[in-house]
């Protein structure tokens, strides 16, 4: 499975982006696909996730109400819709996919793609 991030960029407090991800390989309906994001020393923190088959999504509780996560199926591209965003969203935002159950820990997605910048101006 392969997987490609991209949209990232330099956006003001208050500001929107959308990050994209695409996915090709050999990808199972049943993988969950997820969005996390690392600031320098810190761990990956989940952002939200999406299982591909039904569309479940789930939230980190400081973006709950900001961003979104959807998936198209036909292009194989997963999506997070970051609205209202805040410097301390500031981040490199990674997508990753796998079969894990518990979709807000790291171990559970055995790909990753490259990561892409984001960063809020106050």
């Amino acid at each position: 499975v392969q997987l490609q991030a991209s949209g990232g960029g330099l956006v003001q407090a208050g500001g929107s982006l959308r990050l994209s991800c695409a996915v090709s390989g050999r990808f199972f309906s049943s993988f969950v696909l997820g969005w996390f994001r690392q600031t320098p020393g810190k761990d990956r923190e989940f952002v939200a996730a999406i299982y591909w088959a039904g569309g479940n999504s789930y939230y980190a509780n400081s973006v709950k109400g900001r961003f979104t996560v959807s998936r198209d199926n036909d292009k194989n591209t997963v999506y997070l819709q970051m609205v209202s965003l805040k410097p301390e969203d500031t981040a490199v935002y990674y997508c990753a996919a796998g079969r894990g159950d518990d979709v807000s820990y790291a171990r559970s997605y055995g790909y990753w793609g490259q990561g892409t910048q984001v960063t809020v101006s106050s």
